[in-house]
């Protein structure tokens, strides 16, 4: 059921080229094109934050997870928390830097910008989320936007980095039913998401890929890509630590929800609303 994602570093800076693999694999897998440093910096400064309230072990660029949290008793406001967390300056030297600016050019071939609302997801062992695409969280003003994850650091297999269903990108019927559909707006939907990536990929003849990440491997998919992350089965208790940046072409309209110096994201609420600002040792859903 496992496959290897085609490492498509190689191509980089021939737009042409990115955006024609792009178009037939439904994802770009990009190794190597970011500064490592600038990479563990940004991890060292994540897992700092999580160590001061007791959620990470020291050193805290291991990011080893205690078990425990302190979090809601020195941080009151859990979204104010998780915002400054998400706009790091080390952090958004990666997620929102010259480097990636650059990379993200050559795959639409014309500049784009990034949301300023951030996912850092930092996932102790036994987290995965399932499989699903991201059309109704952030299609609403344009389908020209795609998702860029990156490793903040290693993130082999076992630890449960981000998979792609294999060929989802071309299954109409679910593009169909998800084309129009907002999660936050369209109250009177029901988005169908299936819970299991075996099964799902079972049902469609298919295959789930990933890879061994290294710090700064990239995965960059459109909004109809059907993806997820499978379990962290770190034996030494290690966090996976990735961010989810979505881009658009600078000319193409903005969503309010994610741009802007307090976004407001999918609800309204913030970055409290984010699996991510909850304190570690609290379960979480879907984002």
């Amino acid at each position: 059921m496992m496959g290897k994602l085609v490492d498509s570093s190689a191509l980089f800076p021939n737009s042409r080229a990115l955006r024609q693999r792009l178009d037939d694999d439904g994802y770009l897998f990009l190794r190597g094109l970011h500064d490592v440093e600038a990479v563990l910096a940004a991890r060292q400064e994540v897992f700092a934050r999580l160590e001061a309230v007791g959620e990470v072990e020291s050193p805290a660029r291991e990011g080893i997870f205690t078990g425990i949290s302190h979090r809601r008793e020195r941080e009151p406001d859990l979204g104010a928390f998780w915002k400054s967390v998400s706009e790091g300056p080390c952090l958004r030297a990666v997620t929102h830097g010259p480097r990636i600016r650059e990379i993200i050019r050559a795959v639409f071939g014309e500049p784009a910008v990034p949301h300023d609302y951030a996912y850092i997801r930092p996932a102790p062992v036994g987290r995965s989320t399932g499989p699903h695409c991201d059309y109704p969280f952030f299609a609403q003003t344009t389908e020209r936007v795609v998702t860029v994850w990156t490793a903040l650091g290693p993130v082999p297999l076992r630890e449960g980095p981000v998979t792609v269903i294999e060929g989802s990108h071309r299954f109409d019927d679910l593009a169909d039913a998800t084309r129009g559909f907002d999660v936050a707006s369209d109250t009177d939907r029901q988005a169908t998401r299936p819970e299991n990536h075996v099964a799902f990929a079972r049902s469609r003849n298919t295959r789930l890929l990933s890879a061994d990440f290294g710090p700064g491997d990239m995965l960059i998919f459109g909004m109809f890509t059907w993806h997820g992350s499978l379990d962290n089965h770190s034996p030494i208790g290690r966090m996976r630590l990735s961010s989810d940046i979505r881009f658009q072409p600078a000319g193409e309209p903005k969503d309010p929800r994610y741009f802007g110096p307090n976004p407001g994201g999918t609800t309204g609420a913030g970055y409290g609303e984010l699996n991510g600002a909850k304190p570690l040792t609290e379960s979480w859903h879907i984002r």
